[in-house]
């Protein structure tokens, strides 16, 4: 077997304070990232990649390039999970065994892609419009591929925008004065489980709402023909009458932050005047549900309002929710409020993914890289959506890359197969037993002939 490139050959190196440490370096038989394989068998269990292979083009010419598109797809989206952000990495992680057997094909027994090649495969050929349109819609794909297995009886989609800051000279960076920063203010769409459904990446000088129809309508398309209870949550970026009228037309219930107004709180007036007797010492809440008309509007639609006093605040918390849903008004709020999650979600892609590391020069090749983070964010939450057992089941992103794909691994080569040696201390071989079990689970059996 030719050994991958950079298998040391020298002699142990000694320590000092202890005589009988020796250091020995094999990088292609040991990984520290062997809990990726978990993953590969989650793709494998789900087909995502082979969906990849039938929509990206490969647009290179002649027969000297060893590695196909979707092995470089893996070892994107695979080095994203461990935490690796850009290509920067890819020499060494080229020759992680871990990563060669995911990759699969000839990396198995040479290596995977080089820091050069995957440089030109995230920024020339991915960066094509229809590779590029292929990425953005193959998040969705893959969801409905998980939808396959998981048929939910309805689906809530939660729309907002982030930031990404930019230190540098990137194609599309521009000061963002809510955000106080030069950046790029990408747009993403999630549903109740955490996918996340569509993103996109847009100049930092747009308004929180600018290209929402872009983003949202592919989805809703998705769905349009499927017999499911459809809903919508929003902040007041997107209090917009053609939001309104699009989520309307599609049969989806919604509730959106609406900003407040004069006439708006003078609806509620009576809410707004300090409760009589001693000043409270928990939080008092009062709810109003009204029909309001703004100019803008073509109709009349249903307004919920919350007041909250709060010890030892002077003027009460109020908040306007606009909404087509007939719910009592505690329930409307507390739909809306599950909103949250959705932001929780974001700081995930933020803190575990690194989806703002967009340090390209070009804007598309920066659009690429988003795509890229986005389905290796899929990934991890396909995980824990789908095959975590219930005693870990609530770890985070960033949890279960320490947790779960952190493993030390020796890898043992034999004739015919080899053996990672997972080291038991990060988790444990019941904990990997069950992971694979509910993953085999996700296989679509074939029907006996």
């Amino acid at each position: 077997m030719v050994q991958p490139a950079g298998e040391a050959q020298s002699d142990a190196l000694r320590l000092d304070f202890d005589r009988r440490l020796k250091l020995e370096f094999h990088g292609s038989s040991v990984t520290s990232d062997a809990g990726l394989l978990a993953y590969r068998e989650l793709d494998d269990a789900l087909g995502l990649m082979a969906i990849a292979d039938r929509h990206l083009v490969d647009g290179r010419i002649g027969r000297n390039g060893r590695h196909d598109l979707v092995g470089m797809l893996r070892q994107s989206v695979f080095g994203r999970l461990a935490g690796y952000e850009d290509v920067n990495d890819a020499d060494r992680l080229g020759r992680d065994p871990a990563m060669r057997w995911i990759v699969g094909g000839k990396a198995v027994e040479r290596d995977a892609a080089s820091t050069s090649q995957m440089g030109r495969f995230e920024t020339e050929w991915l960066v094509s419009d229809e590779n590029l349109a292929a990425l953005t819609g193959l998040s969705g794909q893959w969801i409905d591929s998980v939808h396959g297995r998981r048929s939910p009886r309805s689906i809530v989609l939660d729309m907002d925008s982030s930031v990404s800051p930019t230190h540098g000279e990137q194609e599309g960076t521009a000061y963002n004065g809510h955000f106080a920063c030069t950046c790029y203010h990408p747009l993403f769409v999630f549903n109740q489980f955490g996918d996340l459904e569509r993103s996109a990446l847009r100049p930092g000088n747009v308004h929180s709402a600018d290209g929402w129809k872009n983003v949202l309508e592919p989805v809703v398309a998705r769905y349009r023909e499927r017999d499911l209870r459809r809903y919508f949550r929003a902040d007041a970026a997107f209090a917009n009458p053609e939001v309104y009228e699009f989520l309307e037309v599609e049969d989806y219930k919604y509730t959106i932050r609406l900003p407040a107004n004069r006439v708006l709180q003078d609806r509620i007036g009576y809410l707004l005047k300090r409760p009589v007797g001693r000043p409270p010492i928990t939080v008092r809440r009062y709810y109003a549900s009204f029909r309001y008309q703004a100019a803008s509007w073509t109709m009349p639609r249903r307004v919920v309002a919350k007041v909250e006093w709060h010890p030892g605040e002077l003027y009460p918390r109020v908040g306007f929710i606009v909404t087509n849903l007939a719910r009592p008004v505690e329930r409307v709020v507390a739909f809306y409020n599950k909103r949250g999650t959705c932001e929780q979600w974001i700081k995930e892609g933020k803190n575990a993914i690194k989806w703002t590391r967009l340090s390209c020069c070009s804007f598309a090749a920066n659009a690429v890289r988003l795509q890229l983070h986005a389905l290796a964010y899929n990934l991890a939450n396909f995980m824990r959506t789908l095959a975590l057992p219930e005693a870990v089941a609530q770890w985070s992103l960033t949890s279960l890359r320490e947790k779960l794909i952190k493993i030390g691994a020796k890898v043992v080569r034999h004739a015919r197969y080899a053996v990672f040696q997972m080291a038991e201390v990060a988790a444990p071989r019941e904990l990997f037993e069950q992971i694979l079990r509910l993953i085999d689970g996700l296989r679509r059996r074939q029907a006996p002939a």
